[in-house]
């Protein structure tokens, strides 16, 4: 675990803080005494993530300071500093957001339905908690659904894995994910800050837990177009090859949150083995990080490429929205388009407008921009079910391939529910850069 400064509670220390307490009176051989610093040589600092860019550390205007055609921009315009990060230079896709599902599915077949010692690996302690060892499964995990047409004793065990009976179509086997969910459990810094006077209180009262349904709302294609033939889309969107580099869609704000926490243990366990430098963990993008991230550094850009034109110099459409009144057809997709479709802009990141709108990780609040600092500014709150709808709303950005160009401008800024999926909704991650500047060891 990361070593780190913050007081998590005065009533506890943190295991990490407590191995540097027991370990300061090692120092460096030959040192005669002198002030050198804990490891001070040994921070390497990490490279790239795989599928991020680089978005410098840099400053500036944040809200609305372009058209305001139908008065919807509650916020006044102010400058930010926002801090130095790496960001998906895509939305997250099909593809990738399967491979999340495959692994809560393997994951749910080994610890529930095979439960055979030899897919996990041996724990030092038999007290110690056991952990699946992913090396035995193989490629696309064909040690436990290869054998599935065999007479394979693990072929009855994962049965009910599959639509049984009269759900069974056209005598396909098919899974039946519905009830794959994703457990997991992240600390609450803030609210451990503000408990941190609290004696009643451990670390343990700290942290957010939360249980998600984690396979895609594919019924959105239907429920957001009620007059619409959208039926193939519903079939075909999430599970089809041929949609594999299309954004993922039906998402809600909790399964992206999810899915970047996943994101992040799986290459925590990775780092760890290899001894590979450490790593910030990923996260949704606040609304701060995601607006100057979609500026390319063009200080007053209207539109990620600049602007204020939808068109290139040779009449091609920059992204992928609702041209005209009615013409989706203009920009070359119907729906979504791949998520390497059109240019990216100047940081190198692709459809940051247009395509899906995308989650951040703020809550909406039309004031917001009155108590919202200036320095990596956002507003956060972790709403319950019984809390109010209100505080369930969670900024999207970006504008969407339903959207007409207003949406698509940098500063327009549209809540959706925390709960809900849409079409037209996806999302991407973030890393925080751990250096202030990039280059410095």
């Amino acid at each position: 675990m990361k070593s780190t400064l913050v007081n998590w509670s005065r009533n506890f220390i943190p295991f990490s803080l407590l191995i540097l307490v027991l370990s300061s009176g090692c120092g460096k051989s030959g040192a005669s005494g002198e002030l050198v610093g804990l490891n001070a040589n040994n921070f390497r600092s990490s490279s790239t993530p795989y599928g991020m860019v680089y978005i410098p550390a840099g400053n500036f205007v944040m809200g609305e300071n372009d058209q305001d055609m139908v008065l919807g921009q509650a916020a006044q315009k102010r400058e930010v500093s926002v801090s130095a990060f790496y960001m998906d230079e895509t939305e997250i896709s099909n593809s990738e957001y399967r491979q999340f599902v495959n692994w809560v599915r393997d994951s749910i077949a080994i610890t529930d339905y095979l439960q055979d010692d030899k897919y996990f690996i041996k724990p030092k302690n038999p007290t110690d908690p056991k952990y699946i060892d992913w090396k035995k499964l193989g490629p696309n995990s064909v040690a436990i659904w290869g054998n599935l047409k065999t007479k394979n004793p693990n072929a009855d065990k994962l049965r009910n894995m599959f639509y049984q009976g009269e759900n069974v179509l056209f005598n396909k086997k098919e899974f039946d994910g519905r009830g794959w969910r994703y457990n997991f459990s992240i600390f609450d810094f803030k609210a451990s800050i503000e408990g941190r006077n609290n004696k009643t209180k451990a670390r343990s009262d700290y942290l957010l837990k939360d249980t998600v349904f984690i396979y895609p709302d594919t019924n959105v294609w239907v429920t957001d177009f009620a007059y619409a033939q959208n039926e193939p889309m519903v079939r075909d969107y999430f599970s089809h090859p041929a949609f594999n580099n299309y954004p993922v869609v039906g998402i809600t704000w909790r399964q992206a949150r999810a899915f970047s926490v996943w994101r992040t243990k799986r290459y925590e366990a990775y780092r760890v083995g290899r001894k590979l430098p450490e790593r910030a963990p990923y996260r949704l993008p606040t609304e701060a990080e995601f607006e100057y991230a979609a500026r390319g550094g063009i200080k007053g850009a209207m539109y990620p490429w600049g602007g204020p034109d939808m068109r290139n110099a040779k009449g091609c459409l920059m992204a992928n929205f609702k041209s005209g009144s009615g013409n989706y057809t203009s920009d070359g997709a119907v729906y979504t388009a791949p998520v390497k479709s059109y240019l990216p802009n100047d940081y190198g990141l692709y459809n940051m407008a247009g395509n899906v709108a995308e989650w951040t990780a703020s809550t909406y609040d039309e004031a917001a921009f009155n108590f919202i600092g200036d320095i990596n500014p956002t507003f956060t709150y972790d709403a319950k079910s019984k809390d109010a709808d209100a505080l369930k709303r969670k900024v999207v950005r970006g504008g969407s391939w339903k959207d007409i160009s207003y949406f698509l401008q940098n500063s327009t800024r549209t809540y959706a529910y925390q709960d809900e999926a849409r079409s037209y909704i996806g999302f991407r991650c973030v890393s925080t850069y751990t250096n202030s500047i990039k280059g410095r060891k």
